[in-house]
């Protein structure tokens, strides 16, 4: 993660140094600028100043775009004019210190599309005549017969016309379970084949393919997206106006320019250029002890006015990863621990999710490693078959026992049924053609989930669950977390669907997620949340912040901290506003020349930063009060 971290670029550190010799500068004049040669303000005014002037010129002239900075160029021309150099460096010095602070909160350019890229299949196996070979996946045509192997990744979308294997389909559905394919089955590009080999027709081929659609999406999410304008910039063409139209009359009124430039120097909006990103970054730095990063400087800001918290369910609500639930015997010479050794000897050596985490579930009760099995045969998309202590064992799925003459009696059929309705998958065990019993297995709901769903309704935000998994699993889950509207079997481009149908009707959303198929939805969401530890790079580099620690607690800290940013933004326009509008009467009345305006306007800038500093170590002042989660439904799907 030490590349998310890495806020300073070189850029960040050349604006640094020139800040540092400027602020040396202004000093030196201060202390004693009239008794040396050249005053050493110059260099402020060079170093500071000069990129304010070209940038603002160049908006003007070239877009007729009216912003803060041409008010302060007018300033900053004026007080060089008449010789106060001083008030014109410390503008030009305060103003590049806003802009620095600003920059910081923006994010680096993301990689993310590139590395979905980079999980493009380049090859893909052609059969032709009984004989592989391979081709660029670009020149495989609709039609064509490939093989893919195990441990390869699938080239293009297609149907499966011979074999059995199980299908990692992660990148897609982003379930952390393989899915058993056979003959007439759909599989997509850029899935990983788990086991046993296969043959398949390609139905979609090049940028109609699956993996090709979700790049587009992730490239075309965020278009809609509305970026926050500064404040300072969003009202630049009033503030211009007004300034001008008050130095102007000043002028005309009493002769006396001096009183017009004054007006220029404490008009100018440096406190103003401060309020918002002095606020955002101390607002970050408050995240980031929370053990949130927030990668997009105006997150925050989004985040404030987000009403719905739409939320992945595999690797964000949950764990990511299969344990066991449940072990239920229907030998009553074979006990629950007797059938789980058993298990976890025909498992032992299964490459399979299900097989590894029965296994694990052997171990963490303190117990021997399991036998090893004396004889053993994967069977993909089935189980396994192994010979233990001289007993013949089966460990798999319904079809597994039924090729082998072992039939479900009705009590285990029912289990399996009741599991299911749970969420969870049965491994069935026979014994010597005898069907025993089974293990039951599911992905298990984040400890800290339910206390942050009852948090984030206490902070008025309604929990919506988007998941590629089955209903069944998806209401399991939302009952245990206290969701309420759930969505199951959403593929990426219907997580982007009921994204814009939310935000279509007024209701900004934040995406929580983990996965490469939340990316384009983490993308398109007003504001975008990704699980940092075991979260893809993906997912991460399209999210606008990270849960560093995958410690769902910290995030209704985060809603409410935004929304106390926003109030502190708030109150430092208002200082600002009240601040320099006093400072111009004076200005008007002769009472404060072109120094001490520069002096007491920044003295608003020391206060809309102090007022900022406030949100460092800013935390609520109660837990927000528990909200009795609802009964889970499926909602609508709304597209």
């Amino acid at each position: 993660m030490h590349r998310l971290l890495a806020f300073l670029d070189k850029d960040n550190r050349l604006e640094i140094l020139l800040l540092a010799v400027s602020g040396l500068a202004l000093g030196a004049s201060f202390l004693a600028g009239e008794a040396l040669a050249a005053d050493p303000a110059w260099v402020a005014v060079v170093l500071c100043g000069a990129p304010i002037i070209k940038e603002a010129a160049t908006g003007l002239f070239t877009r007729l775009d009216i912003k803060a900075d041409v008010l302060v160029s007018l300033a900053l021309v004026a007080a060089v004019a008449i010789g106060e150099v001083f008030a014109a460096g410390e503008i030009a010095c305060i103003m590049r210190l806003g802009s620095l602070l600003e920059e910081r909160t923006v994010a680096k350019a993301r990689a993310g599309i590139e590395r979905l890229v980079r999980l493009t299949p380049r090859t893909a196996r052609v059969v032709d005549g009984g004989a592989g070979r391979v081709v660029p996946a670009e020149e495989v045509r609709v039609g064509q017969v490939l093989r893919v192997q195990p441990g390869e990744a699938v080239a293009v979308d297609g149907v499966i016309t011979a074999g059995r294997t199980a299908i990692d389909q992660s990148v897609m559905t982003g379930e952390s379970l393989p899915v058993d394919k056979g003959p007439g089955d759909e599989v997509f590009s850029g899935t990983v084949n788990q086991f046993g080999s296969f043959d398949m027709r390609a139905e979609r081929v090049g940028q109609d393919s699956a993996l090709q659609r979700m790049i587009r999406l992730v490239e075309s999410a965020d278009a809609g997206k509305a970026r926050i304008v500064a404040a300072a910039d969003r009202w630049a063409t009033w503030i211009v106006a007004l300034a001008l139209a008050c130095a102007g009359g000043t002028w005309l009124v009493t002769g006396e320019v001096i009183r017009a430039v004054t007006i220029l120097v404490v008009f100018c909006p440096c406190a103003l250029v401060l309020a918002t990103p002095t606020a955002i970054m101390a607002a970050i730095g408050n995240a980031t002890r929370h053990g949130v990063l927030v990668r997009q400087g105006d997150a925050l800001e989004r985040l404030a006015s987000v009403r719905r918290l739409a939320l992945d369910k595999t690797g964000t609500l949950t764990h990511g990863a299969p344990q066991v639930t449940a072990v239920e015997s229907l030998d009553p010479a074979l006990g629950p621990g007797a059938l789980l050794a058993l298990a976890a000897s025909a498992e032992l050596r299964s490459e399979h999710p299900l097989g590894r985490a029965v296994v694990a579930h052997w171990l963490a009760q303190g117990r021997q490693p399991p036998r090893e099995p004396e004889d053993f045969a994967m069977l993909p998309g089935r189980g396994v078959r192994a010979l233990v202590d001289g007993a013949r064992v089966l460990a798999g799925n319904a079809r597994l026992l039924e090729e082998h003459g072992a039939a479900l009696p009705p009590a285990l059929a029912e289990a399996v049924r009741r599991h299911a309705a749970e969420g969870a998958t049965a491994v069935l065990l026979a014994v010597d053609g005898r069907a025993v019993g089974l293990v039951a297995l599911a992905d298990t709901l984040r400890e800290a989930a339910p206390a942050m769903i009852r948090d984030v309704r206490a902070l008025g935000l309604t929990p919506v669950l988007l998941t590629g998994d089955h209903e069944q699993a998806a209401l399991h889950i939302a009952r245990q977390a206290g969701i309420a509207e759930v969505q199951p079997g959403c593929l990426p481009e219907d997580k982007l669907a009921l994204i814009d149908h939310y935000q279509d009707r007024g209701q900004p959303v934040a995406m929580l997620g983990d996965g490469v198929n939340d990316a384009p939805a983490l993308r398109r969401a007003h504001v975008g949340v990704a699980m940092g530890g075991v979260g893809s790079d993906i997912a991460v580099d399209a999210a606008d912040m990270v849960l560093v620690g995958d410690d769902l607690a910290p995030l209704p800290h985060v809603v409410a901290l935004a929304r106390r940013m926003m109030r502190t933004i708030h109150l430092n326009m208002a200082l600002a506003m009240l601040l320099n509008a006093v400072a111009t009467v004076l200005s008007m009345q002769g009472l404060m020349g072109p120094v001490a305006g520069a002096l007491v306007h920044n003295a608003g800038s020391v206060l809309v930063v102090l007022n900022s500093t406030l949100l460092l170590r800013w935390a609520p002042r109660a837990e927000p009060e528990p909200a009795a989660p609802p009964r889970a439904r499926a909602a609508a799907a709304g597209r």
